[in-house]
């Protein structure tokens, strides 16, 4: 049974929220009557729900719409700041589960949101902050760490399969005979059920679990070659082009 948190927005549009976890810590499936974005300072949390898995690495956020069933797994310590969000508070706000960027100064906003009142006059400094960060919301830009899960059984079970065991070159042909596809049949399947070529759902699942292991801290080189990189510098160039720094300094930095 899914258990429902319910959210009273009666003075303010949000409630902020800090909490830490620790390694291997989980939440199981639940909801909120409220829209929810939980933004990570520090380590990496799994989000899951019936469409697929949402990774959000350290200094991302993610973003679930009211009524989202969802579980919550932690990778690493976590420091998780969340803003819990009327969803009649702007009539624009995401419709859709997203991992997404978080500007600086949207991380301020929510740093400094925990320390409002409840209660608070119009036009005063703390109204204007709380609108604040709902203007930043509807701007934030989504990034690619979505891994979507496809509806039908022999496409689920590929999935499953690569995601046992990503460090396999798992080849179109290779998927397509497991499958009973033709190449072609695959990957019209796959853009149709997950919006993402067979190749492009490969490759995210690798970088997804990338992003787990290194926030694990296991060693750069030890998780390029575990994930199929044939060098330390394959692995890095992937990481960097997604993510705009190298793995290293990625996790150093964050």
């Amino acid at each position: 049974m899914t258990t429902t948190t319910t959210f009273s927005f009666t003075q303010r549009p949000l409630v902020p929220y800090a909490h830490d976890y620790r390694h291997g810590d989980s939440e199981p499936y639940h909801q909120h009557d409220c829209a929810q974005l939980l933004h990570s300072l520090s380590g990496v949390v799994r989000v899951d729900t019936v469409a697929g898995c949402w990774v959000v690495p350290p200094g991302r956020g993610v973003w679930l719409p009211a009524g989202t069933q969802h579980a919550i797994r932690i990778t690493g310590n976590v420091a998780a700041r969340t803003l819990f969000i009327d969803p009649l508070a702007r009539a624009d706000l995401p419709a859709s589960c997203q991992i997404v960027q978080i500007s600086p100064l949207l991380r301020e906003l929510i740093v400094a949101s925990l320390d409002l009142p409840e209660s608070y006059s119009p036009g005063s400094r703390d109204e204007r902050v709380y609108e604040l960060i709902l203007d930043e919301i509807r701007t934030m830009p989504v990034l690619p760490f979505h891994l979507p899960e496809p509806q039908s059984e022999p496409l689920h079970q590929l999935c499953q399969q690569i995601r046992q065991d990503p460090g396999l070159a798992w080849s179109s042909a290779q998927a397509a005979s497991l499958t009973s596809m033709s190449e072609r049949t695959l990957n019209r399947h796959f853009q149709q059920q997950t919006g993402l070529s067979y190749g492009e759902w490969t490759r995210r699942a690798r970088l997804v679990e990338a992003l787990l292991r290194l926030a694990q801290g296991q060693p750069v080189l030890r998780v390029a070659l575990d994930l199929g990189y044939g060098s330390h510098s394959a692995f890095t160039a992937m990481f960097r082009r997604v993510m705009g720094i190298s793995p290293s300094d990625y996790f150093k930095d964050v």
